[in-house]
């Protein structure tokens, strides 16, 4: 590691809880066959990763980030992409600067390997992206995706879009994704749905009643959730 990012994982390091991390490994299911398996964890809590995030970020390059984002602990690669998210939002006016953190987001997306670090990262950065260019690469994500992470970046990202009022590539992207078969990606597809349905109440209700034959029951949970009790049970009888 060069200078900067060792200061960080030094910093990092120094905060480390282990009663907090035996929690947070079972809490993101780091056992054999779990979404999370072989990840580890230091213990840190988010609010502690971001105030680290928040004094470290302009002394960093990509170069930097992108050794924080090879690092085996948890936490240290979300303070990688924490600190990401800041120069990204630093570069709001630099077309070049942002298009280089948003290449490299997406090239590293291997260090992106939990559902915390995809969502407090995607739509901060490449949801941003997208209100003003092409937004290809979520549908690609969302059909291509090597890993339910790259998936699931393809639908949360869709946050920033919401944010704006834009519900159509929402909708677009959840039904690619109805049909997929782990739950982490059922649970991301109705949250999104969920928020769009703030948006547009309508458009949500017409897309429950066209595709609600096909949808997993925990997406449609979390899709309803804000629904009047009498509306929620009818939707959940279907």
């Amino acid at each position: 590691m060069n200078a900067q990012s060792s200061r960080v994982e030094a910093r990092m390091l120094s905060l480390k809880d282990e009663k907090q991390a035996k929690n947070l490994s079972r809490f993101f299911k780091t056992g054999p066959g779990q979404y999370g398996e072989g990840d580890l964890f230091l213990g840190i809590k988010v609010p502690q990763t971001r105030l680290v995030a928040k004094e470290e970020w302009r002394r960093c390059e990509l170069s930097d980030v992108k050794e924080l984002l090879r690092s085996k602990y948890h936490e240290i690669r979300l303070c990688a992409l924490l600190i990401l998210v800041k120069m990204y939002k630093h570069n709001a006016k630099d077309e070049a600067a942002k298009k280089a953190i948003v290449d490299f987001y997406i090239e590293n997306t291997e260090g992106i390997n939990n559902w915390d670090l995809v969502d407090l990262s995607c739509y901060e950065i490449l949801g941003d992206w997208c209100l003003t260019h092409d937004r290809d690469i979520l549908y690609s994500l969302a059909r291509e995706g090597k890993t339910i992470w790259e998936q699931r970046i393809g639908i949360v990202s869709c946050m920033a879009l919401l944010r704006k009022g834009e519900t159509d590539d929402c909708f677009a992207i959840a039904d690619i994704l109805l049909a997929h078969s782990h739950d982490l990606i059922h649970k991301a597809v109705g949250w999104l749905l969920r928020e769009a349905g703030k948006r547009d109440a309508l458009a949500l209700k017409d897309f429950l009643c066209a595709r609600i034959s096909d949808m997993p029951r925990t997406t449609l949970r979390y899709a309803i959730e804000k629904f009047p009790q009498e509306e929620r049970l009818a939707f959940l009888k279907k």
